[in-house]
């Protein structure tokens, strides 16, 4: 298990590499330049040039990218176009923003969506699972911004039972946990629904596939209890799918913040790349691509690694 794990943590090395520089070349392929943002109308060419210069847009392609790398690999992501400060001042606030709304929404997604699909699948063809199905075809299939619009709409501007948007009020009276939580629920509500939907559906068929195998009409015929039955052998023998999903919404989170965070004004890494991609801030955006990647190759690791916890067939 060791070796196994030295060997991906390795692995991960070549493909950061990959990703970096198509993320690096993609980006500078983009039309416009940065140094606009530093340009005035009466600048002459010789002083756009020095600007140029000094933000290091004048060298070559591979020279700028083997600049970045040498100092990332020191910990140095560069400055931020837009803020003009280090980069590494301004992620800390954003990325802790992302990880509060994310972390409450796969709790809430988690508890909701899973016992729903067990239900589901020892209730088949019920008016219970029709239910269910028709749910999930409504949270897979409706746009974030359109919910994330209506429930404004609805709970804020008619009702005015919760906040707009925002992460906390501003004022005194803001900053509290009740305030925090009234300003999650919105954004939680929005981003939640596509994976409780997507979770009932993968834990609807993984146990509908555990419910025919012999061990399970086995334990059935001992007369075990059914919570007994439902829990321990069969929604742990259908945990190896269920960590696949899981550890695939993470990384995918961060993607579908970008909309929900922009709606609601959340101060987090969404609302912070939308800001680089209008401003062409490439250190920054750079940055976030570095922590998506990142955040993908580890949690893939740690599902590789929890296989092995859950299923004892499965050794490395």
């Amino acid at each position: 298990m060791g070796k196994y794990i030295l060997k991906r943590i390795l692995i991960m090395i070549p493909v950061l590499l990959m990703v970096s520089f198509f993320s690096f070349l993609i980006i500078n392929m983009a039309p416009g330049d940065p140094a606009d943002l530093y340009v005035s109308p009466d600048m002459t060419q010789a002083q756009i040039e020095l600007t140029r210069q000094k933000l290091g847009l004048n060298q070559p392609l591979l020279v700028r990218y083997g600049l970045w790398l040498w100092n990332t690999v020191q910990g140095d992501l560069g400055f931020s176009f837009q803020s003009r400060i280090p980069v590494t001042q301004v992620l800390p606030s954003k990325i802790s923003a992302t990880v509060q709304l994310m972390l409450v929404t796969l709790v809430f997604s988690y508890l909701i969506g899973i016992p729903l699909g067990v239900l589901s699948a020892k209730y088949k063809n019920s008016w219970f699972d029709n239910l269910m199905t028709g749910f999930n075809f409504l949270g897979v299939s409706i746009p974030n911004f359109f919910l994330g619009l209506g429930l404004i709409y609805i709970f804020s501007l008619k009702l005015k039972l919760l906040p707009t948007g925002g992460m906390v009020t501003l004022g005194p009276s803001g900053g509290s946990l009740g305030d925090r939580i009234n300003h999650l629920i919105l954004p939680v509500i929005v981003l939640s629904t596509f994976y409780i939907s997507n979770m009932i559906r993968y834990v609807r068929s993984s146990m509908i596939d555990i419910f025919q195998e012999n061990y399970m009409r086995t334990a059935v015929a001992k007369g075990l209890p059914q919570r007994k039955v439902l829990l321990k052998h069969g929604l742990r023998n259908s945990l190896v799918p269920i960590i696949t999903i899981i550890s695939s919404d993470i990384p995918k989170l961060l993607g579908g913040a970008v909309v929900t965070e922009q709606i609601f004004n959340w101060p987090g890494i969404g609302q912070l790349m939308m800001l680089a991609i209008n401003s062409r801030d490439y250190p920054m955006l750079m940055a976030i691509n570095l922590l998506a990647a990142v955040a993908v190759l580890i949690f893939n690791l740690i599902a590789d690694i929890m296989y092995a916890v859950v299923d004892p067939r499965i050794r490395y």
